[in-house]
């Protein structure tokens, strides 16, 4: 049996098995919305950068009823569960990021990509002690760009 390009034969005849998996390995009960949302985000094997508006309009087009409201409160839940960085840009723009390892972006301003950077691509020379009673727990660095 020949399988669409990219997929294993579980993914196959099983769509949703790796989103199952990765639900309960993140100890989140794999609802029939999540299971959508995660097959969108994550199924790809790529990291994706998308906003709850972008992933619903995405949902809708793929035959998923699901409301605006639950795929907030689905990121939301994938990010406290560890799947997703929440990445708030400016206080209009909030991305959800499906790569979690520690690594900075780049933020096109006219098109609102938002492109990787590897970590070791950006060296801060000096930061401020952070204040009495509080460690530093990681740096995030936003470098805007224009076209």
């Amino acid at each position: 049996m020949i399988f669409p390009e990219g997929l294993t034969q579980s993914q196959a005849v099983r769509p949703y098995a790796a989103s199952l998996n990765l639900l309960r390995d993140a100890g989140l009960r794999p609802t029939r919305q999540r299971l959508s949302l995660a097959k969108l985000l994550f199924n790809s094997g790529e990291a994706r950068h998308v906003t709850a508006e972008k992933l619903h309009e995405e949902a809708l087009a793929d035959g998923v009823k699901v409301s605006l409201a639950t795929v907030y409160n689905t990121l939301h839940q994938f990010t406290e569960a560890g799947l997703l960085n929440e990445l708030v840009i400016d206080s209009s723009r909030i991305y959800f990021d499906t790569n979690t390892d520690s690594h900075h972006h780049f933020y096109n301003c006219a098109t609102g990509a938002l492109y990787d950077v590897p970590k070791e691509d950006v060296v801060v020379s000096h930061l401020p002690q952070p204040p009495k009673g509080a460690r530093m727990a990681g740096v995030h660095v936003v470098m805007y760009i224009d076209e």
